[in-house]
């Protein structure tokens, strides 16, 4: 009888290590069946590797919306990060690679990554839910008067609407204007940085800190329309909005700013540039029953969906 259970429990081990594996092999070989389109990704050693387009995007999605998150907010997020691939292959045939991965481009994990990202057990259902998210938008993609749209994404627009790209950057796109966000909980990513002066004038680059802050220190000179910092003026320099944003590492650039002598307190509100969908307002909208085209269109005013064929 305990040589019964002994083999039992023997037998019942082996199933618990074999079978997530086993589960985990046949999702990477399935979603290779079929593919067609190809992309070149530079890796962090410096090789280029040729992926499956599909296979790259469900590399993208992982790396840059939650997995948690409705299967049509991934939906959205494969149909932006395909187009932006899709704009770059055409745009990189000259060069020797497409895209990278890192957010000089757009953020890709590997097989490998993802199991260290959401742990390896946990693996096999989150890559089954994206690649299903993936595999229904196979080759679609945005555009606008015949062109690959700028699909830009950001993690959440906060409190405000989403902002139009020339407010952001220098050139417009009339698909890339103010938006209302769809987020349910605008004050998800808030955040207060504080910084002494010496610390702020190490993180500008500026040598000799005085011992304190004056008033004018900070001046908002700009805002967008919907009320984000657009210029700025910080210890007698000026700067963009995004620029002073990623010299202090914040969050956004719908900043408030409390100045005393001794220190600087910035609050921020929502996370990224504020252009284009927020990847949490999409789930959001896919939990009130929005399908990814209607997310698409929310964000993406007059843009619309092409699949992408041989010729």
């Amino acid at each position: 009888m305990r040589r019964n259970w002994f083999f039992f429990l023997i037998l019942l081990a082996i199933m618990i290590i074999l079978f997530p594996w086993t589960v985990l092999r046949w999702v990477d070989q399935d979603i290779e069946i079929g593919e067609e389109f190809t992309i070149r990704v530079l890796l962090e050693d410096g090789t280029v590797e040729t992926l499956g387009l599909e296979e790259y995007i469900i590399g993208v999605v992982a790396a840059e919306m939650p997995a948690e998150f409705a299967e049509e907010a991934l939906k959205a997020q494969a149909v932006a990060a395909r187009t932006y691939a899709a704009k770059r292959i055409n745009e990189n045939i000259n060069s020797n690679y497409d895209v990278d991965t890192t957010t000089n481009t757009q953020v890709w994990l590997s097989a490998k990554e993802m199991r260290d990202k959401w742990n390896w057990l946990s693996y096999w259902r989150y890559y089954g839910k994206i690649s299903r998210a993936v595999e229904s938008t196979r080759n679609q993609v945005l555009i606008a008067n015949g062109q690959y749209v700028d699909a830009f994404f950001h993690s959440s627009t906060g409190r405000k609407p989403t902002e139009r790209s020339e407010d952001v950057w220098s050139s417009s796109r009339p698909y890339l204007q103010n938006i209302e966000s769809g987020e349910e909980n605008p004050n998800r990513f808030v955040k207060t940085t504080t910084l002494t002066p010496g610390e702020l004038y190490k993180k500008l680059g500026i040598p000799d800190p005085p011992k304190a802050f004056s008033k004018n220190d900070f001046q908002i000179l700009s805002e967008t329309a919907t009320g984000r910092v657009k210029a700025i003026k910080v210890l007698g320099k000026s700067y963009t909005g995004s620029q002073l944003r990623t010299l202090l590492d914040l969050s956004s650039t719908d900043m408030e700013i409390d100045l005393t002598p001794q220190e600087v307190k910035i609050t921020t509100y929502g996370y990224g540039h504020g252009v284009g969908m927020s990847q949490y307002g999409a789930n959001d909208l896919a939990n009130k029953g929005y399908n990814h085209e209607e997310i698409l269109q929310h964000y993406y005013p007059g843009t619309s969906i092409l699949t992408l064929k041989r010729s």
